[in-house]
């Protein structure tokens, strides 16, 4: 009976700091979705940099959100030795381990499929929005100036795009990776045959790169993750089983 009490107020204090990071989550993403300029402010010379984080607001939303709930549940569940919000948190846990598990699988196994299919989604996007639309160009520099890469697949990905048509048909300064820069300002022009004797990798291939680069990392937090969420089912179940 100790060993029960011990597990259930451990479980409560755990999904307590899950449901305030959820709530955490929630106000950022929702005050960087809302009022992005006023978030970036806070950064000063940094802003330029940091436009990227208004666009993830509505995913620390959805994140924020899904462990909201999470803790809630377990916290509930805990406090008050529901079966069904009990087994509601388990759901959402397992739901989210088997989806992460499926992704690592298709990652590893279907990485060329992977490719294909975002291709088909994201060159259409960067010929359509890249240059005028400036949260999303924004985006897509500081991830080539960040990994050092250019476009999705490469430079080509750029044709016809609003920055192409309206830079002579040019490309961006990232394709061309020995443009000099003064004041964050390209001195030259990425022309096409400069991409191409240059040929700086995509963006894709290059973050491929950077996780097997950074493999034993990376596997580190993943298992950790998956680690927790294996606890937490486990602990969840074992109360579920002990409730009289």
């Amino acid at each position: 009976m100790q060993c029960f009490s011990f597990i259930k107020t451990m479980m409560f204090l755990f999904n307590l700091l899950i449901f305030l990071c959820g709530i955490a989550l929630l106000a950022v993403g929702i005050w960087v979705s809302v009022d992005g300029p006023s978030f970036l402010k806070i950064f000063g010379p940094l802003s330029s940099s940091a436009m990227q984080f208004v666009n993830v607001g509505y995913f620390l939303i959805a994140a924020g959100a899904v462990l909201f709930a999470l803790g809630f549940l377990g916290c509930y569940g805990a406090h008050t030795e529901s079966k069904c919000a009990l087994m509601m948190f388990f759901l959402i846990l397992l739901v989210i381990f088997i989806a992460e598990v499926a992704g690592a699988v298709v990652a590893l196994v279907y990485t060329t499929m992977a490719e294909h299919y975002l291709t088909l989604l994201v060159v259409p996007a960067i010929k359509k929005d890249y240059g005028s639309q400036k949260d999303f160009t924004q985006v897509w520099n500081s991830t080539m100036e960040g990994l050092k890469c250019c476009g999705f697949t490469n430079y080509t990905d750029f044709e016809d795009s609003p920055y192409y048509k309206e830079n002579n048909k040019t490309f961006p300064p990232y394709c061309c990776k020995d443009i000099p820069y003064a004041n964050n300002t390209a001195k030259e022009q990425c022309t096409e045959q400069k991409a191409r004797d240059l040929t700086v990798e995509g963006c894709f291939h290059q973050l491929l790169d950077d996780i097997k680069t950074n493999a034993v990392t990376v596997g580190g937090v993943a298992a950790g993750i998956g680690g927790l969420e294996m606890a937490a089912m486990i602990v969840s179940m074992y109360v579920y089983c002990n409730i009289e």
